[in-house]
């Protein structure tokens, strides 16, 4: 009997199998998104689509692809959203983790007379009043101190970002100011009374951004886009573009990867955006095998530190390091996260962050720290490539832009490219205008205009900021009566919003109040919940993406991982050898968040390597 059943879960009768998708009318838009490559084991992909009435499915998982599909199910469109891997598994999750208008690229249009990018920091401005207000449980407002040790760079500095609240206007947080050097250090202990050269602390500059959780907030598009009728798979791979008699792009051949190498099934559709951030090239010239590259990979490199580094809700901004970049030392879930941005970078599917990546961002930071600043003391590391764009349509395709690239190509394929996650509500609004644009989407279908400005996202309705307190009063411990821990409860309130309530239920009845690390407060019931509801399907989608402890400490994760593999595996029904399987991926995916010395490896990865 238990040979019939394992052969039933990986061989299933005819009468079980998903039937294939069926072209439709009323099919919208294909939306392909991330990793074209890659290995993974996938099972159960396909009850989705065999429980699902809807004709157009799709592709996507980033921050672009996530927003488009919401988009267009917003307007009343049917879409489909495919990913190759997990939603948000790459650049997406690897943010800098703010919401922000781009302070430096303020200074390069001052001083660069460039239009282009003053553009870029108005819009981005604007978005962040946007994400703000539907995401409340994921955003907050975080003021960032730029440390002056010149008396020169007071009223520069301050002149600037007071040009930032300026250009912001209406959605700006609050006002930027000056703050005395004694206040500094109060408010920022940490913070060097002099520099490498000897010059003391003047004062600094106080401006106010946003900041979020970046995955969650891809997950949370993802399930709002669900909520909205839309079809999402993540573990599909696309494997090619499916034309018509006249060369339109019509649809693409998908495969479950989940599954090993499982059947490969078309998906189609009136319209296909191809918004698969570094890797758009690659489903560019699926359409077109002359097309010219337009994305150039550019590595932003992040270290977690303890979170004595940096105070409770303050961050520090360093606006130039030697070489010229900026880093960044942000409080981040109960630790400090550090990072420089626009690094040289190769195209891979797993970046991995070099020990001088991670040296230079130490480095810079002992020059404004007090504390003595430790190789040891790093708890994490990781490394995502951004796509900078340009324009396949402009006369010079040699620039590299800050912005979003819309683009239909051969075959009327839709290519959004560029930009960044302040931005993808906007980018994603302009993709499927251009879609629309294409005149496909069928007689009789009049859609909705953009909804997406004040549109809230799942567990936003109904948010506060005293929500964990009454996360924490409906609660009863299973091992204990009385409220919970107030730092659990606000990690649930901030992670989930309302459906914190379903997280603690989800603990009550299955007496899963435990915590999964020591010290941190992610709970067991958070594996069930991300199952059923987020779209978990492996391991690393829960440490690295669903909670954040991949990225907060390797070594947390590391305790974790045996636990989460035997809760997944009750949920989804693994054997025993897909238990040892995910418990060794997950083991393998920790290894690239690896803090240690011995374990961060210069990258050898090259864009051949990655084509094999």
């Amino acid at each position: 009997a238990l040979v019939v059943a394992s052969a039933e879960l990986f061989w299933p009768s005819r009468e079980k199998r998903p039937k294939e998708p069926t072209r439709s009318p009323f099919a919208a838009f294909v939306v392909l998104l991330a990793r074209q490559w890659g290995d993974a084991a996938r099972f159960l992909l396909f009850a989705l689509a065999a429980a699902t009435a809807l004709p157009a499915y799709v592709a996507l998982g980033g921050a672009a692809g996530a927003g488009v599909a919401l988009d267009a199910a917003a307007r009343g469109l049917s879409v489909a959203l495919v990913e190759q891997a997990d939603f948000a598994s790459g650049t997406s999750s690897r943010s800098t983790k703010l919401v922000h208008g781009g302070v430096r690229y303020l200074e390069k249009a001052v001083f660069g007379l460039d239009y282009s990018q003053l553009k870029l920091v108005y819009e981005a401005l604007h978005e962040r009043k946007t994400l703000l207000r539907n995401a409340p449980h994921l955003c907050g407002v975080l003021p960032i101190m730029t440390p002056c040790y010149s008396w020169w760079e007071v009223p520069y500095y301050l002149a600037g970002m007071k040009l930032y609240d300026l250009v912001a206007g209406s959605g700006g947080l609050a006002g930027s100011h000056f703050v005395s050097a004694a206040t500094s250090r109060r408010g920022f202990p940490t913070l060097s009374d002099a520099d490498s050269q000897g010059r003391s602390l003047k004062g600094t500059v106080m401006y106010y951004d946003g900041q979020f959780n970046d995955s969650r907030l891809c997950v949370a598009l993802v399930g709002s886009a669900a909520e909205h009728g839309a079809t999402v798979s993540n573990y599909c791979r696309v494997e090619g573009l499916i034309r018509d008699k006249d060369g339109a792009v019509t649809g693409a051949r998908v495969r479950d990867v989940l599954r090993g190498e499982g059947r490969v099934f078309e998906v189609h559709a009136r319209v296909v955006v191809n918004a698969t951030g570094p890797f758009s090239d690659h489903v560019r010239q699926m359409a077109d095998p002359g097309a010219a590259p337009i994305v150039q990979p550019s590595a932003g490199v992040h270290i977690t530190l303890p979170d004595y580094y940096s105070p409770i809700g303050t961050g520090l901004i360093v606006p130039k390091t030697k070489d010229g970049r900026v880093v960044f030392m942000l409080p981040w879930l109960g630790h400090t996260i550090a990072g420089t941005t626009d690094s040289s970078a190769e195209l891979t599917l797993r970046p991995r962050p070099t020990e001088d990546e991670i040296s230079f961002i130490l480095d810079a930071l002992r020059e404004f720290l007090a504390v003595n600043v430790r190789r040891e003391d790093v708890l994490s590391a990781w490394s995502g490539l951004r796509p900078l764009a340009s324009d396949p349509q402009a006369k010079d395709t040699a620039s590299i832009s800050r912005d979003h690239v819309i683009a239909v190509e051969a075959g009327g394929l839709v290519t959004v490219v560029g930009g960044k996650w302040t931005t993808y509500r906007r980018m994603a609004e302009e993709a499927v205008n251009a879609a629309l644009g294409l005149g496909r989407v069928g007689d009789g279908v009049t859609p909705h205009p953009c909804r997406t400005e004040r549109l809230p996202l799942v567990g936003a309705p109904g948010f506060s900021e005293r929500l964990f307190t009454q996360v924490a009063q409906n609660y009863v411990v299973p091992h204990r009566p009385g409220a919970i821990d107030t730092r659990v409860a606000k990690h649930l309130a901030q992670s989930y919003g309302v459906r914190a309530f379903e997280v603690t239920r989800i603990a009550e009845e299955q007496a899963l109040g435990q915590r999964l690390a020591r010290g941190f407060p992610e709970l067991e019931a958070e594996v069930v919940y991300a199952v059923r509801h987020e779209f978990c399907c492996t391991v690393e989608d829960f440490l690295a993406r669903r909670t954040r402890l991949a990225f907060k400490d390797t070594k947390a994760a590391r305790d974790a991982l045996p636990r989460v593999v035997a809760l997944m595996g009750r949920e989804l029904r693994w054997g025993w050898w897909q238990r040892r399987r995910q418990l060794a991926r997950g083991t393998k995916m920790l290894e690239e968040f690896s803090s240690g010395k011995g374990d961060v490896k210069k990258s050898t990865s090259t864009r051949e390597e990655n084509a094999k």
